[in-house]
């Protein structure tokens, strides 16, 4: 289910052309802004350096110096603070710039990487299920529940797989934008595909 790097697509975000009778239903690729935020958690990262300045400027305020001048010496934190989130707003961009996702009428498919780009299949005969988390902004996770045979690494998916499901990992099509409608088609899909398998059985 898994290629390795490619030189050239000859269909965005998938190795090979698609074969006969096979469509794609739905391209995307995650929200940076949201994959800031729900992957890389940088809104704790700002939190922390919150934390960090109010401590600088409270520690020696206890010890009588003063408010303004303790408040100019916390302001050195700022350079750091701003180095490191910058750098993670870059990874995030770069993150969703390099991935697509891809829902075709039989099958998901993740292409992902930025050293090491690969492209996983996943046949709807290996999706068990699929749900839905959708967020204020409109931005949502589909996670899917893969058959009892397919076993693939957590780490090998991040961040494109749901969080704290190490054991039996879960791939997901990660902070898309306006995910509810992306579940909707692949919901119909997965339909059309069992009806299908159950008439030709």
């Amino acid at each position: 289910m898994v290629m390795g790097e490619y030189d050239s697509e000859p269909v965005l975000g998938l190795p090979e052309a698609l074969p006969e009778g096979e469509t794609i239903l739905w391209q995307g690729a995650p929200d940076w802004k949201s994959l800031a935020q729900r992957a890389l958690h940088v809104r704790l990262v700002a939190l922390y350096f919150v934390g960090l300045f109010a401590w600088d400027v409270a520690r020696p305020v206890n010890d009588g110096v003063p408010f303004a001048e303790a408040f100019v010496s916390a302001l050195s934190l700022l350079i750091p603070a701003v180095v490191v989130l910058g750098l993670i707003a870059l990874y995030a961009w770069v993150l969703a710039r390099s991935t697509v996702y891809t829902l075709t009428n039989r099958r998901i498919a993740l292409r992902f990487g930025v050293a090491l780009p690969r492209t996983m299949n996943l046949p709807f005969a290996v999706i068990q299920s699929a749900s839905l988390k959708v967020y204020a902004n409109g931005t949502g996770d589909i996670p899917v529940v893969l058959t009892e045979k397919v076993r693939l690494a957590f780490l090998h998916l991040w961040p494109h797989v749901r969080p704290w499901r190490v054991k039996r990992s879960e791939p997901m099509l990660r902070c898309i934008p306006d995910a509810e409608r992306v579940a909707g088609l692949l919901a119909d899909a997965l339909r059309q595909t069992s009806s299908e398998t159950n008439s030709a059985g």
